[in-house]
């Protein structure tokens, strides 16, 4: 913000570095959870241990709620006022 740059870029950036982090995430625990679902089989009730749909409703409530925690810093750092950032340092 001090040297120019736009709130939404900002708030681009800090969604956009927080998806990578989600994503990568993601990808190794449902990994890790499609390799090891089948220890789970007992518990489970009317749902197949490798069930697709169920896979793709976590992943969707997982990014969901990973990218609304992301958004409380990103529009913090939006609105930062410059001057303060700048006398912090």
């Amino acid at each position: 913000m001090a040297l120019g740059a736009l709130p939404q870029r900002v708030l681009t950036m800090v969604l956009g570095r927080a998806s990578v982090v989600i994503v990568v995430g993601m990808l190794l625990g449902m990994a890790g959870a499609w390799a090891t679902a089948g220890l789970v089989e007992s518990f489970l009730f009317s749902v197949t241990p490798h069930d697709p749909v169920v896979f793709a409703g976590a992943g969707a409530l997982l990014l969901l709620t990973g990218l609304l925690a992301a958004l409380v810093p990103a529009l913090r750092a939006a609105r930062v006022d410059p001057i303060v950032a700048l006398r912090s340092e």
